[in-house]
């Protein structure tokens, strides 16, 4: 049984909890049916160096929106760094489907609006699960027209080759988290939402912070790209 506190917590992080785990159980719903089978078909039958270009292609287009964003938070050396790493893989890695820049030893980072808000002391306000999209917060949720815009397929005009490539995206995306789901034990919906808010805590504070939920999966949950 939660204490007070815990309670008390529990209704700031999460004072949506009713709909947000309705939204949860019908999204979960359709996952579990249609899309996890989908990428577990993807995953067991497309060779491995597809699947590695088309993670390097999509990784690639999102250091757009890294860049701006180390911009925005003062961080010129880093934004530099990852300027040079999407030239090297745009140019010489043909796209973006081979990480050349990584053998380089040119490190990938990772930045969105979401962080950058969180960076700047916005706190990440309550919890919520988007419909398709995921758990997510507030803070967050306002980032996450402008990082489409810069990294998503906003910019492709046909609508058939957008619909496409939104696709792609998703299903690589949930291919990547087939594994990390075994990790999950007790309440699916609590589980997501800690591992979610957590990660999301560690993103923002670069790494600074101490949890031994996050030291004993962070391989898996880091990975991952959590929106």
């Amino acid at each position: 049984m939660l204490s007070a506190e815990e309670s008390e917590e529990k209704i700031e992080t999460d004072p949506f909890e009713k709909m947000n785990r309705v939204v949860f159980n019908v999204t979960d719903s359709i996952d579990q049916n249609f899309l996890r089978p989908t990428a577990e078909i993807y995953s067991e039958y497309t060779p491995l160096f597809i699947k590695d270009s088309v993670t390097n292609f999509f990784q690639n287009i999102g250091e757009i929106d890294t860049i701006v964003n180390q911009i925005l938070q003062g961080k010129p050396k880093l934004a530099a760094q990852d300027s040079l790493r999407f030239l090297v893989n745009t140019t010489i890695g043909l796209g973006g489907m081979f990480d050349v820049a990584s053998r380089m030893g040119l490190v990938r980072h990772d930045e969105d609006f979401g962080q950058t808000l969180g960076y700047w002391g916005m706190s990440s306000g309550p919890y919520v699960f988007i419909p398709f999209l995921g758990p997510s917060t507030i803070r967050d949720v306002l980032g996450l027209p402008l990082s489409w815009y810069i990294s998503g397929p906003f910019a492709i005009e046909d609508n058939g080759t957008k619909i496409a490539f939104s696709f792609l995206d998703v299903l690589e995306t949930r291919e990547r988290i087939l594994a990390a789901e075994n990790l999950i034990i007790g309440d699916r919906y609590q589980f997501t939402k800690d591992a979610f808010l957590q990660s999301r805590e560690h993103s923002v504070k670069d790494g600074q912070v101490e949890d031994e939920f996050l030291s004993e999966f962070e391989d898996e949950l880091f990975d991952l790209d959590l929106p």
